[in-house]
């Protein structure tokens, strides 16, 4: 599951990325409609979630691994 989290990730950062472009081009031909300025907002959600997610793998498994091995 760790390998698809990840993989994911990288494809979310892809997508917001250009989400971003898309929306600093857009305010330079004028008044953006209000969903190009918000495109950007629902991958970075996904990729504060995947984040924090791979963030906390080594403190769990350390926690785990330490709990295991305190039996």
């Amino acid at each position: 599951m760790n390998i698809w989290i990840r993989q994911a990730h990288r494809w979310l950062s892809i997508i917001f990325t250009v989400a971003v472009i898309a929306n600093f081009v857009a305010m330079g031909l004028g008044q953006p409609p209000a969903w190009v300025t918000y495109s950007p907002l629902p991958p970075l959600f996904l990729l504060l979630f995947s984040g924090l997610y791979m963030f906390a793998l080594p403190y769990a498994a350390r926690w785990r691994s330490g709990r295991a091995a305190a039996r």
